[in-house]
């Protein structure tokens, strides 16, 4: 592709210099990365700055500079001065890919908990239908039984629409995507044309990146609003109104919604839903007909992610019967109130909550069933929003029998600053355990625990990592449980 046809592309720009047009082999925000023929896009992070990398770029080979500062003369590099370096590279890749998203159906799901559980429920209803499906989640993207890492919930714009154009060459037809705030807020998605846009709930997250709910809740309706759902006809909002935020949301969006929720006020609801610690079940009542519900899913929260996936099923006119089959497929999501089915006379769960409401509604989840005890292991992030900290102490304090604080991600926080800040919330620390090494505090909850007792290992679901201050070590929670509970078998056989 020609330079003019990229820089063309770009709203607000000016060349700093003129050059016969060149044609171009790739673009990266990455000055490792340049080659001859590459442009080089400088962004602004929250770590470095990659208008300090522009001189290595040249070097690399760089055909053209794209940065919103210039502090040297121009060469025989082209340089295109941009306001916003962000905006620029999004609607650089999307024209380098040729409109990816506007040749697949594309979901967008955002909102502060339930995004990959709903990703996942979305992705075997398609498949129930039949469709080739992508997925970019906070877990991993997926295809065609391909699974990469993914860093980001929602990647960087370039990598996303590289991700597009990689799975609509592969005959992908359908992708649902995850999409944060910061992707909303950090320009990461212009470009992306939806179908049908979903969303889950709003609670307190991210106050580090946004400062106060308002600013969270700004960026997080944006997904709702022009250009994102103005690219294509037909487009669809799926809103969880089982929220204030919710409810708010379905008074200001004008595009074509469909309202979910508990209540038969709503245009999806469940009737009398039957919940176990086992599995979800009753009927759905959609506007194209009520269809079954069996899922081995469980807890309300996972009842609104289901019912937020019928949404978009429904949106896009699939089958009812392709709804209740896909539903039912979708067993236990990673990470996700994942029960280690290993442990046959307890019931141990791995979960993400990492914030306060989504602790409050696994615990309130697990305790409408249980018949014995709750042991909760927990800690928080370091250097992420510090405020949710005593209130998450609170909520699993005075909802667990038993409550053992410890570390999460520390990052470059000190894990018992950390677990101090937790404490704050707790009104009786005499009703806690404090145990900082995360492996001892789930070995801890494992010998403690007796038959029918629940043990809930919360904060950091699927990760396989633990970020410490000053490298990122092996971890996993399953692992960890699984080898507590071999150690306690052995344990007590030499008794």
């Amino acid at each position: 592709m020609k330079l003019f046809q990229l820089i063309n592309r770009l709203s607000h720009y000016e060349c700093l210099n003129e050059m016969t047009d060149v044609n171009v082999t790739g673009i990266h925000y990455d000055s490792r990365k340049i080659k001859p023929g590459n442009i080089f896009v400088a962004m602004r992070g929250h770590q470095t700055d990659g208008h300090h990398y522009i001189a290595q770029a040249i070097k690399n080979g760089a055909c053209a500079i794209v940065a919103e500062t210039v502090n040297q003369e121009p060469s025989n590099v082209m340089y295109i001065h941009v306001p916003d370096s962000r905006y620029a590279l999004a609607n650089l890749a999307q024209t380098f890919y040729d409109n990816p998203s506007h040749k697949i159906c594309l979901i967008g799901i955002t909102g502060t908990n339930g995004k990959t559980t709903t990703a996942y429920l979305i992705e075997n209803i398609f498949k129930a239908k039949g469709y080739q499906t992508g997925v970019i989640s906070t877990i991993e993207y997926r295809y065609h039984n391909r699974v990469f890492p993914n860093p980001l919930t929602t990647p960087e714009s370039l990598d996303l629409q590289r991700v597009f154009f990689e799975m609509q060459s592969n005959g992908i037809t359908h992708v649902i995507m995850e999409v944060s705030s910061h992707a909303l807020a950090l320009n990461r998605v212009v470009g992306c044309a939806y179908d049908v846009v979903v969303f889950t709930n709003l609670t307190q997250d991210h106050l580090d990146f946004h400062q106060t709910m308002d600013e969270y809740w700004q960026c997080k309706q944006k997904l709702f609003y022009p250009p994102y759902v103005a690219q294509k006809d037909n487009v669809h909002a799926v809103i969880n109104c089982d929220n204030d935020y919710g409810l708010k949301l379905k008074d200001n969006v004008k595009i074509q919604s469909i309202l979910v929720g508990e209540s038969a006020e709503n245009d999806i609801y469940c009737q009398n839903p039957d919940i176990s610690l086992s599995c979800i079940s009753g009927l759905i009542s959609t506007p194209k007909g009520t269809l079954s519900l069996h899922s081995p899913l469980t807890g309300h929260h996972n009842l609104q992610n289901i019912l937020c996936a019928a949404g978009a099923a429904i949106a896009l006119d699939i089958p009812i019967d392709r709804i209740s089959s896909g539903i039912s497929q979708t067993g236990s999501v990673p990470g996700r109130l994942e029960r280690l089915t290993e442990f046959t006379d307890r019931y141990v769960f791995v979960d993400y909550a990492h914030t306060p409401d989504a602790l409050e509604n696994v615990i309130q989840c697990i305790r409408q069933s249980m018949t014995k005890g709750l042991i909760t292991v927990f800690g928080c992030g370091g250097d992420r929003d510090r405020g949710k900290r005593p209130l998450m102490g609170k909520v699993a304090a005075s909802l667990s029998d038993c409550c053992i604080v410890t570390s999460d991600n520390p990052r470059s926080e000190s894990p018992e600053a950390i677990i101090n800040d937790i404490c704050k919330g707790i009104p009786d620390l005499k009703a806690c355990i404090v145990e900082p090494d995360r492996k001892k505090a789930i070995e801890l909850a494992i010998k403690k625990s007796g038959p029918e007792d629940v043990v809930l290992i919360a904060g950091k679901g699927h990760e396989t990592y633990q970020i410490l201050k000053d490298k990122t070590i092996d971890f996993d929670d399953r692992v960890c449980a699984l080898s507590a509970k071999l150690l306690t078998s052995m344990s007590d056989t030499s008794l």
